[in-house]
């Protein structure tokens, strides 16, 4: 398994990865062996990030999506041919259900679902000419549970947890695996925000999970690490829940 297990020879674009569980699936994707390209909108931090974690970067907005095309030939001819992608970047905004404006709703999908489609859809049509690739969505353990203040958040990684397997079925064929991560609470700067939001909710988390606490972002990034590694070469249309038994616990 130890071959398996490594990631030696392997590409892998990380969207999201200046921060959080970007920044750490970057980190453990560099440890396993992947060659690894960060992507965001903010290129200082982006920049900082690379360095820290000596991986590549470069400036990417996934809400553009008729630039992508463009973006992800560049991309490629700078860096090569890119093998898998970790759908990671994703925005969050807390309010009660009732009173989201539609102009926020469509915020939050066009990044979290149009966004990484699309970014997909480029990439894995590359994927097919070369006959191999794997892909990993970041859902969420919302998806799995009702949860106040978090409405278009949730329908968001819902709508990517289905479209995941839709996505498996028919890229599978060309030698493509997708598969989808379902953190819990994992202890970021987003989450952290949320909570500072919420206050209440952190000791709820903290009493529900089976571990009796948040989740790490690393352990989330190891969980990726493995669906994307050879390791998993029979796993696909699968989501892994990096929750620490939240969403099944009492």
């Amino acid at each position: 398994m130890k071959k398996q297990i490594s990631l030696e020879g392997k590409r892998i674009l990380v969207t999201g990865g200046a921060t959080g569980i970007g920044y750490a699936t970057a980190a453990e994707l560099r440890d396993g062996g992947a060659e690894v390209i960060i992507a965001s909108r903010r290129a200082e931090l982006l920049e900082k990030a690379a360095s820290e974690l000596g991986v590549s970067w470069m400036r990417l907005d996934i809400t553009q999506e008729a630039e992508l095309p463009r973006i992800v030939a560049e991309m490629e001819e700078k860096f090569g041919p890119i093998y898998g992608l970790v759908n990671n970047a994703g925005v969050q905004n807390n309010k009660d259900a009732l009173i989201y404006t539609p102009e926020e709703i469509q915020a939050v999908f066009n990044t979290n679902v149009f966004g990484s489609i699309a970014l997909t859809r480029v990439l894995a049509k590359r994927m097919i000419e070369r006959g191999k690739g794997s892909i990993v969505f970041i859902a969420s353990a919302t998806v799995y549970m009702g949860m106040n203040r978090n409405l278009p958040y949730t329908g968001t990684k819902a709508a990517l947890s289905g479209m995941c397997r839709a996505l498996a079925s028919e890229l599978s064929p060309h030698g493509i695996r997708v598969n989808s991560v379902a953190p819990g609470w994992i202890d970021t700067d987003l989450v952290k925000e949320s909570m500072a939001r919420v206050p209440e909710r952190r000791a709820l988390v903290e009493r529900r999970s089976m571990l009796g606490r948040f989740g790490l972002p690393q352990e989330v990034g190891m969980a990726v690490a493995f669906l994307l590694s050879d390791a998993a070469s029979y796993i696909t249309a699968a989501e892994l829940k990096v929750d620490g038994g939240t969403t099944v616990s009492l």
